[in-house]
């Protein structure tokens, strides 16, 4: 999921620039789109929740670090939607002219995921536990 934030769009415009041809204002509509790469802090937000939920899951020994990486990666993934939501509003001239893309909807997914994750690892961790006692 977060490696498609490097491949897709976040959000896709047009702007229109106001150009005089023969006396006449005429206005040229120019089709724009925002990625992680024009921001840098969203690119390092971007870099690690891809990262990060690839080493999670070969943690399957270590429940306690696999829980705390996973609400670590929620957390990235959270402040990178937060991030992203404050980019666009920033640099597209009005909301009406463009629409979100691909990009922007699939950390929205990645937090849904996650969050299964987290309950799963959590059930793992009950199962256990309570395998031990049986013991």
């Amino acid at each position: 999921m977060g490696a498609g934030v490097f491949i897709f769009d976040l959000y896709r415009y047009h702007s229109g620039i106001h150009t005089l041809v023969n006396g006449v204002d005429t206005v040229v509509d120019t089709p724009s789109h925002l990625g992680v790469t024009g921001n840098y802090p969203l690119l390092l937000i971007a870099i690690v929740i891809t990262i990060l939920p690839l080493i999670t899951i070969f943690m399957y020994k270590e429940r306690k670090r696999q829980i705390a990486m996973t609400a670590v990666s929620l957390i990235g993934t959270l402040s990178f939607i937060a991030m992203a939501l404050n980019y666009i509003s920033r640099i597209t001239p009005a909301p009406l002219n463009g629409s979100y893309y691909i990009g922007s909807v699939l950390p929205c997914v990645s937090v849904v995921f996650l969050i299964m994750a987290l309950l799963g690892i959590r059930k793992d961790d009950k199962l256990v536990k309570s395998m031990d006692r049986l013991r």
